[in-house]
């Protein structure tokens, strides 16, 4: 059965892999040439849906103001992908594991003491990531753990491409169904609450996603900067636009175009793929935040001086 369904998976990828690869001929030799290869090919299809789904989800981590919970999950995992690693399980059980843990128990700690979110995450983040240094330290050889931490999409295999795929179909599908619940929510709680909405469950069900999320770009961006990737696509979009729709789709895009940039840089200079991705979606917020037509600050200032 596993063995059927993983083949499946793999069907499903190389079908894709081959839809994405006729619009990559497309496109001038210099640019098409690196995505001739195999492992480039599953590079750029692995980049290109989690750049979609972070770039989704992050207009929501923008909105409800969860950035640092983005960084508290993101560090979490790290113990959870070293317990797996030791018990020779796939990592994102591990790390899907502790991730809902400490998302929960940030939940407890803020539901039953006077501990505030902000300190409650500090709490749960700082003791979890710990533990997972302190465990890989122990580890004779580390090295693939490494990956965990920067990312290594190069490198990435079948599996992990097939966690991704699952987590960005489980994520459109959940925003486009409860579409109008999630826009409740986001913007005014109590009003949610007031029309029989169940918030609770809204909220830890935005978490799991995040989570989810957060696992299935440990092998892209890594570990330490996925949460770039979670914060800065959206956060770049709320600059441009006023509706949640646009915004969505533009974060959206903003993440997948970032992620095929960053990839492309990173295979013609040999650098790191997760800081490539990462330093070109930080550019993209750069410019909206310097050119963006009603807040852009030198936009402003042109404007200003003109008047």
């Amino acid at each position: 059965m596993i063995e059927t369904l993983q083949g499946a998976g793999e069907a499903v990828i190389d079908l894709l892999i081959g839809a994405m690869m006729v619009v990559v001929n497309l496109l001038p030799e210099t640019l098409a040439e690196p995505f001739q290869y195999r492992f480039m090919q599953r590079a750029l299809l692995t980049s290109i849906l989690v750049g979609a789904v972070c770039g989704l989800l992050s207009s929501y981590v923008i909105l409800k103001r969860w950035s640092l919970l983005g960084d508290a999950i993101s560090h979490a995992v790290l113990p959870g992908v070293a317990i797996a690693y030791l018990l020779g399980w796939p990592f994102f059980v591990g790390a899907f594991a502790t991730g809902a843990l400490t998302s929960l128990g940030i939940g407890v700690i803020e539901r039953n003491t006077r501990i505030k979110s902000d300190a409650a995450m500090g709490l749960m983040f700082t003791a979890a990531f710990a533990l997972g240094v302190v465990i890989i330290s122990q580890i004779a050889t580390s090295t693939h753990l490494m990956h965990i931490l920067f990312g290594n999409v190069l490198g990435v295999r079948y599996p992990a491409l097939m966690l991704t795929l699952f987590a960005g179909v489980l994520v459109l599908t959940v925003v486009l169904l409860f579409y109008k619940e999630l826009l409740v929510y986001v913007f005014d709680p109590v009003q949610a609450r007031s029309q029989g909405l169940n918030t609770s469950f809204i909220h830890y069900g935005l978490i799991l996603l995040l989570t989810l999320t957060i696992v299935a770009s440990l092998e892209t961006v890594g570990i330490i900067l996925v949460v770039s990737m979670l914060v800065t696509p959206g956060a770049t979009a709320y600059l441009l636009v006023n509706r949640l729709s646009t915004m969505l789709v533009l974060s959206t895009v903003i993440g997948i175009v970032s992620a095929v940039i960053g990839l492309y840089l990173a295979f013609q200079f040999n650098v790191a793929s997760g800081g490539a991705i990462v330093l070109v979606v930080s550019a993209f917020f750069l410019l909206a935040f310097l050119f963006a037509p009603q807040r852009g600050v030198a936009t402003r200032w042109l404007k200003q001086s003109a008047g």
